[in-house]
């Protein structure tokens, strides 16, 4: 087990509640990622694994009782957790929702390297055969008349539901490609690519190239995800801002592909909620976190599909 050599704490506001919250996240003796809602008496530990993810259909990871204590929004925590080595953690939280910060992991991460780590082992996942998760899956689990909706919406917005998340063997450590595809201009086609071996190197790559990614959203959308109680709290701090065209951005990019390094920070954060560090490679073409999860879900559903060390 790894955890902090003293507790961390962050304040900020939920991208989707805009409420504020404070979050320590203390170290632990106690195997996993655990969340504590400290504003509801007599709340349960939360553990943050694939099994207990209630919801992602609010652009995020979800864990928990979606009607009952839960945390929403855990994946680029997650994915700072696990690129510092930290596997052990109680992180006490005041409100449904972790801080979005500037929409990356690089406070998360910087903050978590300042405190210093206890260094351990981390429990290895080491992917044996080929698991595959598709959006058409998910589509068929989606009530009738939502299916109906986002048929239309494809429709008109040129997007198509062909997404996939594929796991399968690997020698060494962790690759992932992700492939974003959007019909708007200042995306379009966009594919980067990160392997994890645990060296100085492969974290410095993190670092330096896929850390500080943001989340984005279109500027034309915020109206409509305000009304449905989502991005209550996003803005020019914390999210890359698409023009209504889509053919720019109302705020600067750090690199022209930043989307899809972005992409890169949620695959590791969702991965992280197996428990371990997953030793595999992850293809992920137009994904998202409701495909991370599923993908994790069928590895796990047989015991000839992976190894644990």
């Amino acid at each position: 087990m790894s955890t902090l050599k003293k507790q961390v704490k962050i304040k900020g506001k939920g991208i989707h509640s805009g409420l504020p919250v404070s979050m320590t996240v203390k170290p632990s003796k106690k195997n996993g990622i655990f969340f504590h809602r400290i504003d509801i008496a007599n709340s349960e530990l939360i553990p943050a694994t694939f099994d207990n993810v209630g919801d992602t259909k609010m652009r995020n990871t979800t864990i928990g009782n979606p009607n009952g204590a839960h945390v929403q929004t855990i994946e680029h925590l997650m994915a700072a957790l696990f690129m510092a080595g930290i596997d052990s953690a109680i992180i006490e939280i005041d409100g449904k929702e972790t801080p979005i910060l500037d929409g990356s992991a690089a406070q998360f991460y910087n903050a978590f390297v300042k405190a210093g780590i206890e260094q351990s082992k981390i429990k290895k996942i080491v992917v044996k055969k080929e698991v595959v998760a598709k959006a058409s899956e998910l589509l068929k689990e989606l009530p009738l008349s939502a299916r109906i909706k986002l048929w239309f919406y494809n429709l008109f917005s040129g997007r198509k539901s062909n997404g996939f998340v594929k796991l399968s063997p690997a020698e060494k450590g962790l690759e992932i490609t992700a492939t974003l595809i959007y019909p708007e201009k200042i995306i379009g086609k966009q594919s980067f690519s990160y392997k994890f071996n645990e060296d100085e190197k492969s974290i410095q790559d993190f670092v330096q190239n896929i850390c500080r990614a943001r989340t984005f959203g279109k500027y034309s959308e915020w109206e409509y995800l305000k009304a449905h109680g989502m991005g209550r709290g996003a803005d020019e701090t914390n999210v890359i801002a698409l023009n209504d065209k889509g053919d720019a951005t109302l705020n600067q990019l750090i690199w022209p592909d930043e989307f899809v390094r972005h992409k890169i920070i949620d695959a590791i954060g969702d991965m992280f909620t197996s428990g371990g560090f997953v030793i595999g490679k992850l293809e992920s073409f137009k994904g998202s976190h409701a495909l991370n999860n599923l993908v994790l879900k069928k590895l796990f559903s047989d015991k000839d599909n992976y190894d644990i060390i």
